[in-house]
């Protein structure tokens, strides 16, 4: 609606996961380079948490899109399954023939694949979102996973992406065999003010944006304040401002403009 009114090519504050958009703050780089340095030095498991809207899922689609064609990739969305079901999945992630009820076969099948693509040079990643909602039995099975190794290497790598959540549930006694398998971790932390920012307007510039619209200090400050640094919540607030600015044929939006975009949203902060 109001992306003719500023000729901007597409909506800049979509909540989707596109990589396009994704920047780098200092915590969100950080959180990148363990997730590429994890997985390049075949450390095995991997584990990034942060809160619900911290840009999780956008920095997974970044590293899978980072990773060349010596890397296999597969990537687990709904993780709430049974253990069959999750080797089913992953084995169609992987264009694996994947039917059947034995767990044992369908074991085999993952483990010829992964030998083919170690006895080719290639390397093997396992992602999987939302981890937070795996149960402690369908963990454990996913530790198993990484029993699948030759002598001098693991030929499966796993990064667990989830909410804080996850850091307590792999606190647990229960999983303290794969929290120990855990050697990189990073915990995802909000924007800071001035990261805010140039967090708004990196994504006005992705989406075609040629100084409209425009910010304020105020609506900077008051954007920050409302959002605490959260992309998600950025993005929902700048959203709702910018069809404010619309309505009112406003080029430059103030903090007035954020004000009535934090009014209208009251309930997801």
């Amino acid at each position: 609606m109001y992306e003719e009114f500023y000729g901007l090519a597409e909506s800049p504050f979509n909540i989707t996961p596109d990589p396009r958009y994704l920047f780098l703050g200092r915590r969100h780089r950080e959180a990148f380079e363990h997730m590429m340095f994890g997985i390049e030095q075949r450390k095995g498991f991997i584990q990034i948490t942060g809160e619900v809207g911290a840009g999780k899922s956008t920095l997974c689609r970044a590293a899978l899109e980072e990773l060349d064609d010596r890397f296999a990739t597969a990537l687990i969305l709904n993780p709430v399954m049974t253990g069959i079901q999750l080797l089913r999945s992953i084995l169609r992630e992987f264009g694996q023939e994947n039917h059947g009820n034995d767990r044992v076969r369908l074991l085999e099948r993952l483990n010829d694949f992964l030998l083919e693509r170690n006895r080719v040079g290639g390397d093997v990643v396992l992602f999987i979102d939302e981890a937070q909602d795996m149960s402690k039995d369908l963990l454990e099975q996913v530790r198993l996973l990484s029993n699948l190794e030759t002598d001098d290497r693991k030929l499966l790598q796993i990064v667990l992406i989830g909410q804080p959540e996850l850091r307590d549930t792999l606190a647990s006694t229960e999983l303290r065999q794969l929290s120990q398998r855990i050697t990189v971790r990073y915990h995802l932390g909000s924007l800071d003010r001035h990261e805010t920012e140039a967090y708004i307007l990196h994504r006005l510039s992705v989406a075609g944006a040629n100084g409209r619209p425009s910010f304020s200090r105020g609506a900077f400050a008051a954007i920050y304040r409302s959002s605490r640094g959260v992309p998600r919540l950025i993005n929902a607030v700048c959203d709702k401002a910018l069809l404010c600015g619309y309505v009112e044929s406003r080029d430059h939006l103030g903090w007035w403009q954020i004000r009535r975009a934090v009014r209208d949203l009251r309930g997801i902060f």
